[in-house]
């Protein structure tokens, strides 16, 4: 599903015009890179939380020109959906969804 899908969906559901759902939904993206640029986590109760994990100092290598590059510790942005989120999409996707997603692939 695209976002463009998410904004329909919620136009459709809600009676809110495309455009102000469309808004909201960049002003939500916004929102959220800037917090967490800061270095703020954002939770929302019974859906997740969107978290910083740091990654260590390393040393990586380019193999086309052998040369060894280090790669300074560092922050990603993450998610980690709750508990209520988990349990609700373990019992409602069934058991045969990823075999038929990998017949489909071939």
């Amino acid at each position: 599903m695209t976002k463009a899908e998410v904004i329909s969906e919620i136009s459709d559901k809600t009676g809110i015009d495309k455009v102000i759902v469309s808004e909201s939904v960049e002003t939500f993206f916004k929102v959220l890179k800037t917090n967490m640029g800061k270095g703020e986590n954002i939770y929302f109760r019974g859906f997740g939380s969107f978290i910083l994990k740091k990654r260590a100092r390393k040393i990586a290598r380019n193999i086309s020109k052998n040369t060894a590059l280090v790669i300074d510790e560092h922050f990603i942005p993450k998610f980690k959906p709750s508990k209520l989120f988990s349990e609700k999409i373990k019992k409602s996707i069934p058991s045969d969804f990823v075999s038929k997603k990998d017949e489909s692939e071939d």
